[in-house]
């Protein structure tokens, strides 16, 4: 499918996913008049990129983890071949992602508590 098919199908405007093979996080083929042609499992990795990113994740780091992807939430990456400098990486991210929750939730009781000291009771 061409890239304008793609981006229909997943949503993406085409731009991003021009970015996404500048990234090396697309791989499609070129045809003899440079049109992309990308193959049927191209949107289901459209899918799981934008996840990934809307996750958090930056493209570096998809781009460490995407040989071992399988689907959307499958990950299956041998322990051979998980090196120390993406071990660190996706360790960093865990800890971001756990400073975001805290911080989401400190801010999720705080509007909670002003809501109930400014709310008439319901009774």
């Amino acid at each position: 499918m061409r890239i304008g098919e793609l981006s229909r199908r997943t949503g993406v405007p085409t731009r991003l996913l021009r970015y996404y093979e500048e990234q090396d996080l697309l791989h499609p083929e070129r045809a003899d008049n440079g049109y992309r042609s990308y193959p049927e499992s191209a949107v289901a990795d459209v899918q799981q990129i934008r996840g990934l990113l809307d996750s958090g994740l930056t493209t570096e780091m998809i781009r460490a983890i995407m040989p071992y992807l399988s689907g959307p939430g499958v990950l299956h990456p041998p322990a051979e071949c998980v090196t120390p400098q993406t071990a660190a990486l996706l360790q960093g991210h865990i800890e971001r992602i756990q400073s975001r929750i805290d911080c989401l939730s400190r801010n999720r009781d705080r509007l909670s508590a002003y809501l109930a000291a400014v709310r008439p009771d319901p009774r």
